[in-house]
């Protein structure tokens, strides 16, 4: 199943490393992350075989690299079974496993940002009584925004001077019914 894939945190520190990158190979990935080359290989590999990246052909040298197949990160269950259902909650964990250690290490780094870059990260909530279309709604505005600058992640040229890579992770979710 494809989402069980994505349910190592490693494979998702991967999937940053070529994502920030455009192409990465597995001895980059060792350098960035801390990891045996041999590891990262293995684990590129797994992501290659279930289609969340794959290898840059006719490149030089001995050793490929490989870049994301997909930027969007979907971990919604493909189907309404168990499995289906079980793989996603596990790539989810995973994933937020990865992204709380992203959050806390780019707060502890606010302090040596220039003050512009201090100022525009932040960390935050809302809690609020919605319906669950206006939750959905709420959703579907942020995920317009992100998509506005995705295009910048392909194309260097489209990026203004002093863009830097940033990350914006957001959740929403219902409290259960009381």
């Amino acid at each position: 199943m494809r989402l069980r894939a994505l349910a190592h945190p490693l494979r998702w520190r991967l999937m940053h490393v070529v994502n920030s990158e455009g192409t990465a190979t597995a001895t980059r990935c060792s350098q960035v992350l801390g990891e045996s080359v041999a590891s990262c290989a293995y684990h590129l590999g797994i992501l290659g075989k279930y289609g969340y990246v794959e290898q840059v052909r006719d490149t030089p040298g001995r050793e490929r690299p490989w870049r994301a197949i997909d930027r969007r990160q979907d971990l919604s269950p493909p189907g309404p079974g168990i499995d289906d259902a079980l793989a996603s909650e596990a790539a989810t964990e995973a994933f937020l496993d990865v992204e709380l250690e992203q959050i806390k290490a780019g707060q502890r780094r606010k302090s040596a940002e220039p003050p512009e870059w201090a100022a525009a990260t932040a960390v935050g909530g809302s809690t609020m009584w919605v319906t669950a279309d206006e939750l959905r709604e709420i959703k579907d505005e942020l995920l317009g925004m992100l998509e506005r600058y995705q295009d910048r992640s392909d194309d260097a040229e489209l990026r203004p001077p002093g863009a830097r890579l940033s990350r914006v992770f957001f959740s929403t979710s219902a409290w259960p019914q009381p």
